[in-house]
């Protein structure tokens, strides 16, 4: 009795240890990020005070630099290189000599490489918004919601999850290879290209990162050139963090420029993961500061708006409810649509084909279910779904027959949030995905292994049968073995069994009698 008593006093020593090393938070480095420039309110230097306006069309898809100002006020940012292919490679190079030193880091410095990250993004939370807001028009609470507390928990399911996700998994070796065991490896592929849109140009910068990263790869990142200043800036937090564990320096490389930029990143990265829109100009979430509603991100997409509203409202459309934006500078009137609720649309129109990506709901009755899920699958596009119902089960019926990557039952968007789940669409809306275990797997390579269970004792030996030259009973062995191995039920295999032992002892004595 006194042996379990000692046992079970050292059981809860033990257990009360671990929570009290649990309460002690990780020693975690902190580190300083120069934003004196990106601090300035475009009023302090001559350059930065003028308003600028983008060239028009295909002419702001040329020249060797990208113009950065701010969508809401149109105040110039400045300019950032665009790079040449040739550029490209030779930072997609310095990227594949820095992850042969990366990919034999442990997990445990991946993990505070991401500690590291988190504790800087909790304490300059504002500095991050204000510079998304600044550069692509949202408001300061929408940066925190798309841009903060995305990345954060992307951070904290990598720091709980993410090693047992890429350590080897064993699977079933079947009943041929019984005495083999086999698993799945998980390999750095290399370097990893990532082209980014604009819309939360913090979190889509660190989103790919962080996977890339923690599986032991290097990742080139092309950013938008709708949002490239605030993308330089964010780099350096990257860099800072690397500088804090000792990483190589050239690990992560975030590049600016144009289709040109993005062509040869495709072209020389072992992967790619694209985040975009398939051919559509489109507009920026809500502004920061005193409005609720938000500037376009990139010029002349109002117009593009206008145009679908008034293409469904030619065809029958009636808005009836339209917001306003409150005060703007004359100059960046163009930069600005108001809130949009547009009813009796029909699929001929093209708000109801095209993707708006603005501040637009069209809202179309049904009268059944069938009618609903009919309406909903036809479409280009199937990113996601939301299903709202007074009943949940019925929700969740109507939300598994629509044809799409994810789905939200009575809620919207709840599902990036999880950062678990994978991320991706189907039809236009792309393929492949990205977060959770699936896109933390897709940056490696997968490798088989299967190797002896019980090596040396037991190996793979071809029977003699089928050995070459092969005898005259091999297909009738070979036949009775996978009835053996398969056989639907126990006394098929038992019978097919006697035969396979029959046609080796039958082998074995031919043998002996050629010996003789």
């Amino acid at each position: 009795m006194a042996f379990w008593w000692s046992l079970l006093v050292l059981a809860l020593a033990f257990a009360i240890g671990k929570f009290l090393l649990w309460l002690i938070p990780p020693k975690v480095p902190s580190i300083d990020v120069d934003a004196s420039d990106v601090l300035d309110d475009g009023n302090q230097a001559q350059e930065n005070s003028f308003i600028y306006v983008p060239p028009r069309g295909a002419a702001q898809q040329s020249g060797t630099k990208v113009q950065c100002y701010e969508p809401a006020t149109m105040k110039y940012l400045g300019y950032v290189p665009a790079l040449t292919a040739d550029e490209v490679r030779e930072q997609v190079e310095k990227v594949r000599k820095a992850q042969k030193m990366w990919a034999k880091t442990s997990f445990k410095q991946r993990r505070q490489f991401l500690r590291i990250l988190l504790k800087y993004i909790i304490k300059h939370q504002a500095l991050i918004c204000e510079i998304s807001s600044r550069d692509t028009g949202k408001t300061m609470v929408d940066a925190s919601l798309g841009e903060i507390m995305t990345t954060c928990e992307k951070i904290h399911w990598l720091l709980s999850e993410g090693e047992k996700w890429l350590k080897p998994e064993y699977r079933s070796s079947g009943r041929s290879m019984l005495h083999k065991s086999a698993r799945v490896e998980f390999h750095p592929l290399g370097v990893i290209g990532a082209i980014v849109s604009w819309n939360y140009p913090f979190h889509n910068i660190f989103n790919p990162m962080l996977a890339a990263l923690f599986s032991g790869n290097g990742i080139v990142i092309k950013i938008s050139e709708n949002a490239s200043w605030s993308g330089c800036f964010y780099f350096r937090i990257i860099q800072s963090a690397l500088a804090a564990i000792g990483a190589p320096e050239d690990l992560v490389e975030v590049i600016t420029g144009f289709g040109e930029t993005g062509e040869a990143l495709v072209s020389s990265a072992d992967k790619v993961i694209f985040v975009g829109s398939p051919g559509v100009g489109k507009m920026g979430p809500p502004l920061a500061g005193r409005y609720d509603m938000g500037a376009l991100c990139m010029h002349e997409h109002s117009e593009k708006l206008e145009g679908l509203v008034h293409d469904a409202i030619d065809k029958g459309a009636e808005i009836v409810a339209r917001g306003s934006f409150g005060p703007i500078g004359g100059d960046a009137v163009d930069q600005y649509y108001p809130p949009t609720v547009i009813v009796n649309v029909n699929h001929s129109m093209r708000l109801m084909q095209e993707e708006a990506f603005g501040p637009i709901m069209p809202i179309m009755k049904f009268s059944s279910d069938e009618e609903v899920v009919k309406l909903a699958n036809d479409s280009r596009y199937g990113l996601g779904c939301a299903v709202f119902s007074g009943n949940q089960s019925h929700a969740r019926e109507i939300a598994s027959q629509i044809h799409c990557g994810f789905a939200a039952v009575n809620d919207f968007a709840a599902t990036y949030m999880c950062q678990s789940l994978p991320f991706g669409g189907v039809k236009h809306s792309g393929f492949g995905r990205f977060g959770g275990a699936e896109g933390l797997r897709a940056c490696c390579l997968v490798k088989a292994v299967v190797e002896d269970r019980w090596w040396p004792y037991i190996k793979t030996v071809i029977p003699k049968p089928i050995q070459y030259p092969v005898a005259e009973n091999a297909f009738e062995f070979q036949e009775s073995l996978v009835e053996a191995l398969y056989g639907l039920s126990i006394w098929d295999r038992l019978k097919a069994l006697v035969s396979v032992l029959k046609v080796l002892t039958e082998q074995n004595s031919t043998n002996s009698s050629k010996l003789k």
